[in-house]
């Protein structure tokens, strides 16, 4: 087996839609589990188990099941009963549901982590409870929860492959694309190994220095 430079010049076109497709993912579902994941914690914590039992369970279930079936169910199952994504949204979709139960312990955490003398000043002072979370409490518990967030966005990303099981031509969609109709599968694959560490690497280093800044 020899190394082929003229199939990795061949391979870069796509190769790049692919970077493309895998970095619209990558923030689209971030914003899914973010959004989502902070909607869940908040339900979490709500005195009513009508609100709070639901949603603990739900998170529960997404949470012990393995992401790859839950995109072949959203994607295959759901259009049975009549409900139809493209293949990028139901991507999408998988992600961040998927790992929006993950970012809901990182906010509880976070909110639990606000001491108790914050919640006690609102309330002498007042404040509407919906005050109370958006001018004190979210704003504490997101700070000291960002580096935890900003290393399942690395986890998201090295997870994006998965999406091409349900034929959305990210990275590593185009690799076995390209390489099923070259029959070269190495060079593909490596190319889109070291884009990986290239994007992931990086990322790591700026959640290290984030991390190092909130501390002090």
């Amino acid at each position: 087996m020899k190394w082929d430079w003229s199939s990795v010049g061949d391979f870069m076109p796509v190769f790049w839609d692919g970077v493309l497709v895998t970095l619209q993912a990558l923030v689209l579902s971030v914003i899914v589990a973010f959004t989502l994941g902070l909607v869940w914690a908040m339900a979490q914590r709500s005195t009513l188990k009508a609100v709070s039992w639901p949603v603990t369970v739900v998170t529960e279930f997404i949470r012990n099941t393995p992401l790859l079936v839950q995109l072949f169910f959203l994607y295959y199952v759901l259009p049975e009963w009549g409900i139809t994504f493209s293949a990028l949204t139901t991507g999408v979709i998988g992600l961040g549901l998927h790992y929006s139960t993950y970012t809901a312990e990182v906010y509880r955490a976070g909110i639990d982590g606000v001491p108790v003398g914050q919640w006690e000043a609102a309330t002498a002072l007042n404040l509407p409870r919906s005050r109370t979370w958006l001018a004190v409490i979210l704003p504490q518990a997101i700070r000291r929860v960002i580096p935890a967030l900003g290393n399942y966005v690395v986890a998201m990303l090295k997870d994006s492959p998965l999406i091409a099981t349900i034929g959305v031509l990210e990275m590593l969609g185009e690799a076995r694309q390209f390489g099923s109709v070259t029959f070269q599968m190495v060079e593909p694959l490596v190319v889109v190994g070291i884009a990986f560490i290239v994007i992931a690497y990086p990322a790591s280093l700026l959640l290290r220095a984030l991390e190092r800044r909130l501390v002090r």
